[in-house]
């Protein structure tokens, strides 16, 4: 009876030790099949760069002209400089720009001395430059524009007068930039299946994706920056999106 006890022990025992080696064999072939699909998942990817490219007319201008006049003594400089504001306001305001629109900056003075024979300035005075700055902003940006170009024509009323190059802004540019992404990582996805479809692959889900700079350009413009282009010279622009892209190939 005794040795039927022992040798039922014996059977049990041998029969937990096969049940722990078929686990343990079977455990290891889980953890190893678990992670080849895990390092099949981590190199089983395509990294691709998608662009998305719109034209876009601004719709902000901001515009400065200045006037200036001289004189050997600084009165008759103010005096004249104070005679030409009006007219220059008036001519602005016929041509349809706001008053309130229309600011007027601080008087500048610069000295003027006079010359020797080498044309370097010497210690006398020869008079006086005295100038400021009228800035316009606006969405009017057509009208303004126009005006930036015919305004010099107050040179004829006999006004020292100076119109500079407008800038160019576009005020929707966030709401814009949020579009452009998304058509950008579409074009990164397209781009994705052309590359893996010939190998008669799928792609799976986006496992990663970065934004790159925005290019703000002329239309006709090829320059691209690794910081970034914000171009204000131009009406006309081109906003160029980037996304960089990493998708699953099932």
């Amino acid at each position: 009876m005794f040795m039927g006890i022992r040798i039922l022990k014996n059977t049990q025992i041998i029969v937990l030790g096969i049940c722990i080696a078929v686990a343990t064999i079977a455990s290891s072939f889980i953890i190893s099949h678990g992670l080849m699909k895990i390092m099949k998942f981590r190199e089983e990817q395509v990294t691709v760069t998608g662009a998305a490219q719109k034209d876009i007319k601004s719709d902000f201008i901001s515009w400065t002209c200045s006037f200036s006049a001289r004189s050997e003594n600084l009165a008759g400089a103010y005096a004249k400089l104070s005679n030409d504001l009006p007219v220059v306001k008036k001519y602005l305001i016929l041509k349809g720009v706001p008053e309130n629109q229309i600011v007027v900056s601080q008087i500048y003075t610069t000295t003027l001395y006079q010359k020797n024979e080498k044309g370097n300035d010497t210690n006398a005075i020869q008079g006086y430059l005295l100038s400021e700055n009228i800035d316009i902003r606006s969405d009017e940006v057509d009208k303004i524009t126009e005006i930036s170009r015919d305004s010099t024509e107050l040179i004829n009323q006999g006004i020292e007068f100076a119109s500079y190059a407008p800038q160019y802004t576009y005020t929707k540019l966030d709401s814009l930039k949020v579009e452009m992404l998304s058509e950008a990582s579409e074009n990164a996805r397209q781009r994705a299946m052309s590359m893996v479809t010939a190998a008669g692959n799928k792609i799976g889900f986006m496992r990663s994706s970065k934004m790159g700079v925005f290019q703000i350009t002329p239309v006709t413009s090829t320059e691209i920056s690794d910081y970034g282009v914000n171009d204000t010279s131009s009406l006309y622009k081109k906003v160029t999106a980037v996304v960089s892209a990493s998708f699953a190939i099932e």
